[in-house]
């Protein structure tokens, strides 16, 4: 009996330690009264831009095929193992910006997202390479049915395709090859925006009846010689197609930018503020998405009201962004402990490129952020004459920024891809506001 006794204690006083050391409390201090606020505030107020204003602008882009001759395993949902065909060929696609003393890169990869250490693998390359390039600006076009391969860590490893280093190294490879082409056809170029409404194709997935950001914004380059190039965001999450779709794909964005290059020699499709919005695909198979983005499309072409973007400055700035101590919840009030969530997921990097285009403001998050903040931000930048585009997977990965409302409902974004807490919507609102006005000041 006594044995028993001091077995049960045993694994009672096991379990208490086991306990004690993975799980903690919520932290829920209000945003402003943290040292991660001040932080971040400290280095807005220290933010300066970097670049020029030479009277034109230089343009350039090119693409380079990154699907491998082995296939790689797809990414998303669940382990899939490798791809059984290749229903859409993997591309990263460049667009380089600037003039003769500053240039700006925009990197688009059809890939789930650019995570951190791809990121790095990527800025190593280029700086090895010693292209002329001043700022690097990553997207992604999200597909959740693209190929895995480059996100690492156990949670990767498990659901995400793991981190297949030759795989990294071609990417690279490509990406060089791009970045290359589109330097070596720079020319000048003028600048159009343009804004169509594409309301009855997106949804808000948390709460169905609240707001969304319902446009397809584009920024058009156009040279000399007539050629152009689309650059193009929308809201609408790239999970159109089925989890049990077994081929590689880059979900509607890549036939949303096939239909824009009939008008346009390239397109590029940026993933825009994707939390909280879901597409209204009418199916889950690849001739419904292709339906999809015909229709998306084709509220492109049935806008023909475009603007100039007046000014020629091209500037670029980075502002890191300072968070809570990572807060995976396993209820209301409990989470991992954040040493837990590092070895599983990765600390990752946090910050905000900044990119000014004449008046287009192009604002990066490292976080899913929610459509549901677009509308206010976009009254605030039109207000101080700028055209906004904000996108996402910017080589950082910190999962969803919704609203603060959402955080104590039962909304997968805001509890299992929330990782660093309560207030993170709040915070995000005023930051980017606080963005937006340095952008116009500048």
């Amino acid at each position: 009996m006594k044995v028993l006794l001091k077995i049960v204690i045993g694994c009672f006083i096991f379990l208490l330690a086991l306990t004690l050391l993975t799980i903690t409390t919520v932290d829920w201090t209000p945003y402003k009264e943290t040292t991660y606020y001040k932080q971040t505030l400290q280095s807005l107020e220290n933010l300066a831009f970097e670049g020029t204003d030479n009277g034109y602008v230089l343009g350039g882009w090119a693409k380079a095929n990154f699907t491998p001759d082995t296939p790689a395993n797809l990414v998303a949902y669940r382990p899939r193992g490798p791809y059984e065909f290749v229903e859409d060929s993997s591309y990263v696609k460049a667009i380089i910006v600037g003039n003769n003393k500053f240039k700006v890169a925009f990197l688009n990869y059809e890939l789930l997202i650019v995570h951190p250490q791809l990121a790095q693998a990527l800025r190593s390359a280029i700086k090895e390479q010693k292209l002329p390039l001043d700022h690097i600006y990553f997207t992604a076009t999200h597909t959740h049915s693209g190929m895995g391969g480059t996100i690492p860590g156990p949670v990767g490893k498990i659901a995400m395709g793991g981190w297949d280093e030759s795989l990294v190294k071609h990417i690279a490879k490509g990406t060089l090859s791009a970045l290359t082409k589109a330097l070596n056809n720079m020319d000048t170029v003028s600048l159009h925006t343009k804004k169509s409404e594409a309301a009855n194709f997106v949804s808000n997935r948390l709460i169905a009846s609240d707001p969304i950001d319902p446009y397809i914004r584009q920024l058009i380059l156009k040279k000399n010689n007539g050629s152009t190039c689309s650059f193009t965001t929308y809201s609408a999450h790239a999970t159109c197609l089925s989890s049990k779709f077994m081929g590689l794909s880059g979900d509607y964005p890549y036939y949303l930018s096939e239909a824009l290059e009939s008008r346009h020699e390239f397109a590029v499709f940026a993933a825009g503020a994707v939390g909280s919005h879901r597409p209204k695909a009418p199916g889950n198979d690849i001739k419904s998405i292709q339906q999809y983005a015909s229709s998306l499309d084709s509220v492109v072409r049935s806008n023909t009201i475009d603007e100039a973007v007046m000014g020629s400055q091209v500037l670029a700035a980075k502002l890191p962004l300072k968070l809570r101590s990572p807060h995976y919840r396993i209820s209301d009030n409990l989470r991992l402990r954040p040493w837990l969530f590092n070895w599983a997921i990765g600390n990752n990097p946090a910050y905000f490129d900044v990119i000014r285009i004449g008046d287009a403001l192009f604002i990066s998050s490292s976080g899913e952020v929610s459509g549901v903040f677009y509308k206010a931000w976009e009254e605030q930048a039109n207000a101080l004459g700028l055209s906004l585009f904000v996108t996402t997977f910017n080589g950082g990965y910190i999962g969803y920024i919704t609203p603060d409302k959402y955080y104590s409902g039962d909304y997968y974004e805001a509890r299992d891809m929330n990782f660093y807490g309560p207030y993170n919507g709040d915070y995000f609102k005023e930051i980017v506001s606080d963005l937006i006005a340095f952008g116009a000041k500048r």
